[in-house]
């Protein structure tokens, strides 16, 4: 059962002070986990004290900077390198040519994903041809970032140029240029979920079909930190060690040695503070490669930090989906299907399909809704435009949109409120465990009493139908139910106690804004019974942990936090053992609580942690205890979590400008159970302010020639503070029964409800007008044009 927030504080309270599974106890006060203690990494950002990759310096490093194509499609006909390398500071100038003439294999890993085609690898450097403005041609090492830019300018390229294409539905006509010639028409690939008769039978039987042809508007992800790293080549072991923004070390990692052609285990990769992630620090780039492939070239530290520019026309983009979609609805309000169809960009290169694919986007188009049958075709389609991959939600943000604008379109036509049409087609709590007709499986919760939550915050149910304001602008109010899968794959966690008694904890995810220093930090405090302030939380370096799979997908929580509970809990096991050897004592007749082991019974035996670690490290201990107090977990739940909410936005449209106020934003929303509240809602508000983003203002934008437009923050218009309104937030808590701490994902519920809330409300304001559907951005003059227009 979904519980409100005030339920679920007095349920933590009451789980806080009742006995665990070893016999320990401690009073609600003591429980950490639930309790939304001040983050820890806080300070030193505070402070400006945090390092990041770019503040990295090293004893003789050079510069690297990446000499751009201008060119979206063609030839490379020559790079005149002659200028730049004549400059007294510049140290080298490479092309693909000496790229091959190493032993580096030299070109991205492909997706693991399975393509209709073969196209081949991303060359680190443009081999004979460049696909998209921004495909590095050449890099220049010099003496200062400062020198190495300069001299970039002097290298000229000479290009035959190629006809372009950058739509993902034109890019598939017989009549446009291919990219590959292994991937005809540029298919990249196909793919088909769902029972096509079922659903057709469903549209047949149904008394009304609803469609909206839909355009979920391309984005650049902008981080305060751009990518950089910086590279080392020890000659004498053959190791390479490269400093860097990422997300999974580990993953990098990876693609570090197969570019390289060098084994992962000569490769290690730390990542410092990263100034924010977003999916866009997840996959590999040319110029991480190219700043390892330099180091060992040249024998030096190498660094690469993208320009901003560089960072917009190259950096992996996110959503341009192109979606014809249609519901099948009783008059009743009956949902019997959803047909989808949908063409997908993949940009130049085929570096990541993930949006796309059936497990992150296909699966999600149920919503919380119980709908019998539904298809989903994709086609995903290489164009001449920068790589597109993950970005915040990652296909559940462009799911959940068409779904939730297809039940709204859906209700306008009946005539029907749309909170009392989801509210017909809602799955209840006793309904779940559910398989959907497109294959998820969702695991908890109570979607009404969400809504609810939402609905009641704005007074939803005293609102009338059509309503101005005083200054003669129409009020509309748009909600939008949301469901997210989160935590795949498995996770690694160590936890050790030190000999003085101190803990320290590593983990294979990276916390680039998440707060796993603090949440790692409380659960590990909990199941240790020890102070929260002697744990140490330790990520990002793939010397520190054997292996790790890295935070992206709302995942680390669930898989992340499970593997240092349940190494906590080995540890735990063991210092039980050791203090009983101390203490003289039976294991079971002890008792943990605030670093001391205590003989029930007998308060006055006790035994430090500290001493128990000693203990440990040192000799004397019977032969059932091997010496040392660390554990490492390889975790993977039982199962895909889902967590869900409903967002509500009212806003104020005027009717003479376009313009548009945002006078409420709520968002209700269930991540299972909260390790700390504060963090929860911390990431609620900064999916939110991107959704918000994605859905008024950015807009990446391309000529037909292929040439970026919007290549600077002058052009691409990130919200501003002022910009993001003031939110509200609400909570309901149905744990999760697939993971042991029952916790679900959040980070990216913002990014997932707030488009389809606001566009909705929108559409609620403007229909007295006429107006069914605005595209993102709802820019002031798209939204006056769609006035304009109804009106004629």
């Amino acid at each position: 059962m979904s519980e409100t927030t005030g339920e679920a504080a007095e349920r933590a309270d009451a789980a806080a002070s009742a006995r665990d599974e070893d016999g320990e106890s401690g009073d609600a006060d003591e429980s950490l986990v639930g309790r939304g203690i001040s983050r820890r990494e806080d300070a030193a950002l505070l402070r400006g004290e945090a390092e990041f990759t770019d503040d990295l310096r090293a004893p003789g490093m050079a510069h690297l900077a990446l000499v751009r194509s201008e060119c979206a499609h063609g030839d490379v006909v020559d790079v005149d390198t002659a200028e730049a390398a004549a400059r007294e500071d510049v140290v080298a100038v490479f092309t693909w040519a000496d790229v091959a003439a190493s032993d580096a294999p030299g070109t991205l890993p492909l997706t693991t994903e399975p393509l209709d085609c073969d196209p081949p690898e991303h060359p680190l450097l443009a081999r004979e041809r460049v696909r998209y403005q921004g495909q590095p041609v050449a890099a220049v090492v010099a003496e200062d970032r400062y020198a190495a830019a300069d001299a970039a300018r002097t290298v000229n390229v000479t290009y035959d140029e190629r006809e372009a294409v950058v739509d993902p539905v034109a890019a598939t006509a017989e009549s446009a240029p291919d990219l590959f010639e292994a991937a005809p028409n540029n298919v990249a690939l196909t793919s088909e979920l769902g029972d096509a008769d079922a659903t057709d039978e469903a549209f047949a039987d149904a008394d009304r079909v609803v469609s909206l042809d839909l355009e979920n508007n391309r984005l650049m992800p902008t981080a305060m930190e751009p990518r950089a790293a910086l590279a080392r080549w020890s000659a004498g072991d053959e190791r390479l060690t490269v400093e860097m923004t990422a997300q999974g070390p580990h993953g990098e990692r990876r693609k570090f040695a197969h570019s390289l052609g060098l084994a992962e285990g000569d490769v290690r990769v730390v990542a410092p503070r990263v100034g924010g992630g977003f999916g866009h620090k997840n996959t590999p780039y040319p110029g991480d490669s190219l700043a390892g492939w330099a180091a060992m070239e040249l024998g030096r530290p190498v660094k690469w930090t993208a320009t901003r520019r560089g960072n917009y026309l190259a950096g992996n983009h996110g959503r341009d989906h192109r979606t014809h979609g249609e519901v099948a609805v009783d008059d009743d309000g009956t949902i019997r299907g959803f047909r989808v169809e949908t063409h997908a960009n993949a940009g130049g290169h085929g570096l990541g399909f993930g949006p796309a694919m059936p497990g992150s986007y296909g699966t999600l188009l149920a919503g919380q809704y119980d709908v019998p049958a539904i298809h989903c075709e994709t086609t995903v389609a290489f164009t001449n435009t920068a790589p597109v991959h993950s970005y915040r939600g990652a296909g559940r943000p462009e799911a959940i949109y068409v779904t939730e604008r297809l039940v709204d379109a859906a209700a306008r036509e009946l005539g029907t409120d749309p909170v009392e049409l989801r509210r017909r087609n809602q799955l209840a709590p006793e309904d779940l465990p559910h398989e959907t007709a497109v294959g998820a499986s969702y695991d908890s919760g109570d979607y009404e009493a969400t809504m609810d939550e939402a609905l009641d915050a704005v007074d939803y149910a005293e609102r009338t139908a059509t309503e101005r304001d005083d200054e003669g602008r129409y009020v509309g109010v748009g909600v939008a139910c949301l469901v997210e899968s989160s935590g795949f794959s498995f996770e690694s966690g160590v936890v050790r106690v030190e000999p003085d008694g101190n803990v320290r904890v590593y983990a294979g995810t990276h916390s680039h804004g998440q707060g796993h220093e603090t949440t790692y930090a409380q659960i590990v405090a909990d199941e240790l019974g020890v102070p929260y302030e002697d744990v140490a939380v330790g990520e990002g370096d793939t010397e520190r942990i054997p292996q790790g799979t890295g935070t992206f997908a709302s995942r680390s929580t669930i898989t992340g936090g499970n593997a240092v509970a349940e190494s906590a809990r080995d540890v735990r096991g063991k210092a039980r053992r050791v203090a009983a050897h101390l203490l003289d004592a039976d294991p079971d007749a002890l008792a943990l609580d605030d670093g001391t082991f205590r003989v029930e019974g007998a308060p006055e035996r006790t035994c430090e942690v500290a001493e128990v670690a000693e203990a440990a490290y040192g000799p004397g201990l019977p032969d059932h205890l091997s010496p040392g107090l660390e554990a490492t977990t390889f975790y993977e739940p039982e199962g895909t979590t889902y967590p869900h909410g409903t967002h509500v936005a009212v806003v104020a449209v005027d009717p003479e400008t376009g313009e548009i106020e945002i006078l409420r934003y709520v968002a209700a929303d269930d991540c299972g159970e909260q390790i700390n509240p504060t963090i929860v809602e911390g990431q609620i508000h900064g999916g939110v302010a991107q959704g918000i983003g994605q859905a008024r203002y950015e807009q990446t934008a391309y000529d037909e020639d292929g040439s970026l437009l919007t290549d600077s923050m002058r052009s691409y218009a990130v919200p501003r503070a002022g910009q993001i309104p003031e939110m509200e937030t609400r909570a309901t808590v149905s744990p999760s029964p697939r993971n042991d701490l029952g916790v679900k994902g959040v980070g990216e519920a913002g990014t997932i409800g707030a488009p389809p809330a606001l566009v909705n409300a929108v559409a609620d304001a403007l229909e007295p007008l006429g107006v069914r559907h605005v595209d993102m951005p709802l820019t002031d003059e798209r939204v006056w044009r769609a006035i304009r227009d109804a009106e004629q």
